[in-house]
């Protein structure tokens, strides 16, 4: 005579390939469950699958990056600033991000506020669009942009001496120069023509 059990584990089972298995549930109720034998390229993926949770880490393709000493004379407040910047970020961010207070405006290599001249070392700027080539060939870098690439001396520089340089050749005559008489005239004629108009009101 078949165990009640197992007789209650077939019944309703499908015909085919499936097998049934009578399992006992945490309460002690038994069960039956479908438990269909996987094809062989499911083995395969599985056994794959279960090799590489197995497998240890792979290294890193590449080792830690790079870093630089990096040295800032402010020549608006005389303190010089010595800080350590990995190669693949900025000088100005790195600096910030140690407290350390340089000039800058924009962040975005676009003006001249956080203008350096490098005294020794390169700095790596792809994006200062800010200065020329021609002074970046004399030694001009911008931190907001600038990637050290070895160590390096930088002093800071005055924005409009840098625009500038940049820019003063365009001038053809310099610098304007504040005309004090030309001026005294200007404010004259314009007081002379409110009195005029005060007195044609007052008609």
């Amino acid at each position: 005579m078949a165990c009640p059990a197992a007789t209650t584990a077939r019944i309703g089972a499908p015909r085919g390939p499936s097998m049934w298995r009578s399992e006992r549930s945490p309460g002690g109720v038994l069960a039956g469950s479908a438990s269909p034998r996987p094809s062989r390229a499911a083995r395969d993926t599985r056994a794959r699958a279960s090799e590489l949770q197995q497998a240890p880490p792979r290294p890193p393709a590449s080792g830690p990056v790079p870093t630089h000493k990096v040295t800032v004379h402010d020549r608006q407040t005389g303190v010089v600033h010595e800080f350590v910047v990995p190669e693949d970020q900025y000088i100005l961010h790195t600096a910030e991000a140690q407290d350390i207070r340089l000039p800058f405006a924009c962040r975005h290599g676009c003006c001249t506020s956080c203008a350096v001249r490098i005294k020794s070392g390169q700095i790596r700027q792809p994006e200062a669009l800010g200065i020329s080539a021609e002074l970046k060939d004399k030694g001009y870098a911008l931190l907001c942009v600038g990637f050290p690439s070895g160590d390096v001396e930088v002093e800071t520089q005055d924005e409009d001496e840098v625009y500038w340089l940049q820019f003063g050749r365009y001038f053809a005559r310099g610098p304007v120069e504040r005309d004090d008489y030309a001026l005294e005239l200007a404010m004259g004629d314009e007081i002379v023509v409110l009195r005029s108009v005060s007195a044609v009101d007052s008609l």
